[in-house]
């Protein structure tokens, strides 16, 4: 049985679409859990009215992504899930996603799954798993590695993003739940496969299981918009901000191996704190050479 868990903070139409597309599955032996952080866009309504087979979590708007995957995990370890899907709501699962996923979890027992993205907007690839490199703080992306007529079946990656993540349930018993501490918008995923990893469980991105996702609506895309000083700020401190500073030392201080850590550091600061600048710079200058 496959919990899947989506966390939701408004958005209702993405959440629609998105169970929508889970309604078509070719695969059934699934149960959904929602985890509804306080939406006040008639979210829960909408549940009520047009789901009413999905469990719901009530939170109060303060639980943030990981706190409120969590509980949708411990509800579903406790409910004798076989495997978790960690889902976001701005995503449209192709008719045979999970088909696609139980069969590679079944020829690869106790390794992470991810989905091969899509764009919503192209419907070009638009991510299919990366491989960190820790001396620059960066990674290399497997879409740019892998010719497109190899582009299937599923390829070895160090790390991936909840978004579409198949995790089998002895991995929880292993590794424990996503850092709600340290990581509580961002970073958890990350985080928490690379302890996977470290433990030697394998992680793969399934280019058979395939989602469609919405890029302008993930990480800190917004605060990149019309760059300002406040975005900048936002950017850089606040919880959704990518380039969140408290928490890169975090990430880097729990997963990079000692012998690289100075430059992982040197390297993902330099380009938190000066990337979103060089940006802004190049805007201004194609802006006023309109």
């Amino acid at each position: 049985m496959i919990y899947i868990i989506i966390p939701v903070h408004n958005r209702i139409k993405y959440t629609r679409d998105c169970l929508l597309s889970l309604d078509k599955q070719t695969y059934h032996n699934y149960r959904i859990v929602i985890i509804d952080d306080g939406s006040i866009d008639g979210t829960s309504e909408m549940l009520i009215n047009e789901f009413p087979e999905v469990h719901v979590i009530k939170g109060d708007g303060n639980l943030w992504w990981t706190a409120a995957t969590n509980l949708g995990v411990k509800y579903a370890l406790e409910n004798n899930a076989d495997y978790i899907l960690t889902l976001n709501n701005d995503t449209i699962a192709y008719e045979d996603f999970l088909e696609k996923m139980i069969y590679w979890a079944e020829k690869t027992p106790n390794a992470l799954l991810g989905a091969f993205a899509l764009d919503a907007n192209t419907m070009e690839p638009v991510y299919g798993g990366e491989i960190m490199t820790w001396f620059n703080a960066g990674s290399k992306k497997l879409l740019d590695i892998i010719p497109k007529n190899q582009q299937k079946g599923i390829h070895t990656v160090t790390h991936f993003p909840g978004r579409g993540l198949l995790i089998p349930k002895a991995i929880f018993e292993n590794i424990g739940y996503f850092d709600e501490n340290n990581f509580p918008q961002r970073s958890a995923d990350y985080d928490f496969t690379l302890r996977v990893c470290k433990k030697g469980f394998n992680i793969f991105c399934n280019y058979d299981a395939k989602i469609i996702m919405y890029p302008e609506e993930c990480g800190d895309f917004h605060l990149r918009q019309k760059k300002n000083l406040r975005k900048y700020w936002k950017h850089l401190f606040t919880k959704k901000g990518g380039g969140n500073i408290k928490e890169f030392i975090m990430f880097a201080l729990k997963n990079s191996p000692v012998y690289v850590l100075p430059f992982f550091l040197l390297s993902g600061l330099a380009r938190r704190i000066g990337g979103y600048l060089i940006e802004w710079f190049i805007e201004n200058k194609k802006d006023n050479l309109k």
